[in-house]
């Protein structure tokens, strides 16, 4: 293992945003959200504690803008405990060597992700092909090369535990990348989702802009195991959370999470799984 980190060799920035881009939501009063363009990062922490978690980094070239909401919600010298990511998809770890350089604080990852981020393995290529809208036929200008974190990153513990954040467990929610995980905390019913479901339509460039609410499936052009991802929302729908915080659209709470959370795991091969893609291969029958 080495101290080296570097990005990918296609890293780059990606110009689409959404209207929220920029503005924090608090959503408990230790979790917080930031969307970053088109993507959520997580605090979780409150702001006059000593200890916070960050959850995924962003998009490409988005450390600066990290680093200055962390100073407004935390103050100043506030680094975190560690980072933990969802997965290493490129919107999820777009700043991460910035942001370990400057706070020089461990990654954490399922053990599934780890070739992803130590320069190991390429994520399969976007599919442009899938059945959606606009952001799949862009998904081709991506980025899925892998980055290098080095010896900066590490296995999650096996028991399900979360570093510095006792009372949350982690959960393995694959289909959207081999080692996806998610986060829960039973204790109030918050969950922290990355992109095992997503609480706007991602294929929809549109819906992406205006952050139009509603609970969707893993982004299409991106997953890659259909039958596990829809094991993954039924996992996550028999939590019953309270409130859920996705990678991607506007946090989710109360009746209409759900609801809507009911419907995706009940009727996935219908709502959520394409029609025709590179992935699909038949997967969209009723199991």
């Amino acid at each position: 293992m080495t101290d080296y980190m570097e990005y990918s060799d296609d890293h780059r920035f990606i110009p689409v945003t959404s209207l929220t881009s920029g503005v924090g939501q608090a959503v408990t009063p230790d979790i917080y959200c930031f969307p970053i363009q088109v993507v959520n990062v997580v605090f979780v922490g409150k702001p006059k504690e000593d200890n916070w978690m960050l959850i995924d980094a962003g998009m490409p070239r988005s450390a600066d803008d990290i680093i200055s909401e962390v100073v407004r919600r935390f103050g100043e010298d506030r680094s975190p405990e560690g980072i933990i990511l969802t997965h290493g998809h490129f919107d999820h770890v777009g700043a991460i060597v910035d942001l370990v350089e400057h706070w020089d604080v461990p990654v954490y990852a399922h053990q599934s992700e780890l070739p992803f981020l130590t320069g190991e393995k390429s994520y399969p290529e976007p599919d442009p092909t899938v059945e959606g809208g606009m952001v799949a036929k862009m998904s081709p200008y991506f980025p899925n090369e892998p980055i290098n974190l080095g010896d900066h990153v590490q296995a999650l513990p096996s028991d399900g535990s979360v570093p510095h954040l006792g009372e949350w467990k982690w959960i393995h929610t694959p289909g959207h990348s081999p080692g996806h995980v998610s986060f829960f905390r039973e204790q109030d019913g918050s969950l922290i989702v990355g992109d095992a479901f997503v609480t706007v339509k991602q294929e929809s460039l549109f819906k992406v802009m205006v952050q139009d609410q509603e609970i969707s499936g893993p982004p299409r052009y991106l997953t890659t195991d259909w039958q596990a991802a829809r094991d993954s929302v039924r996992k996550l729908e028999a939590l019953k959370p309270n409130v859920a915080v996705a990678g991607h659209g506007i946090p989710m709470s109360g009746e209409e999470l759900s609801t809507q959370l009911q419907q995706l795991a009940e009727h996935f091969d219908q709502l959520a799984i394409p029609d025709y893609g590179r992935y699909v291969d038949g997967q969209n029958q009723e199991h």
